[in-house]
């Protein structure tokens, strides 16, 4: 199974339909996005998918994001934190802009995977038994490439996608 992993969309409408072209075409039904989606007018454009959606600094109408998420997909799931699994994978997802909590995530070594944004830049280590991993931005300040990632959850390869 592959899942798309998206962030700081920053309502940059281009650079999000591109990506969402790009995960039709892979035939990805679930995305993970780590926040700052920023409108609801912006996730309508994701009613497509089942989405993963944790709250970044940038969403300010949270209340409304959810209930229009869960109205557009009831298996969606949005809030500041979501910790679940995924295709045996024990996955977390955060936005990142809340610093303890964060923390708190990756000390735990709970998780196989930890997902966030916040930072705009790609990452993807290894932190004891946790695989922390920011897809990058697809909007918002510009400190490198456009860029979203795809994870065979079977392989666990991940491949950044660059937009630019």
């Amino acid at each position: 199974m592959k899942i798309a992993i998206i962030s700081d969309t920053h309502n940059h409408l281009t650079n999000l339909y591109k990506a969402l072209q790009m995960i039709e075409d892979e035939d990805i039904h679930t995305i993970i996005h780590c926040g700052d989606v920023t409108t609801t007018e912006t996730l309508s454009s994701l009613s497509a998918f089942r989405v993963i959606l944790t709250f970044g600094n940038g969403d300010f109408t949270s209340g409304e994001m959810r209930e229009a998420l869960l109205k557009m997909n009831p298996d969606s799931y949005a809030g500041s934190v979501f910790q679940g699994e995924i295709d045996g994978l024990r996955i977390a997802v955060t936005h990142g802009h809340i610093f303890s909590q964060f923390q708190t995530l990756l000390n735990s070594q709970q998780f196989d995977l930890l997902f966030h944004g916040h930072t705009h830049r790609r990452e993807d280590t290894l932190h004891g038994n946790t695989r922390l991993i920011n897809p990058g931005a697809l909007g918002g300040l510009r400190k490198e490439e456009r860029s979203f990632c795809i994870l065979d959850t079977h392989s666990r390869q991940l491949r950044f996608v660059l937009l630019d």
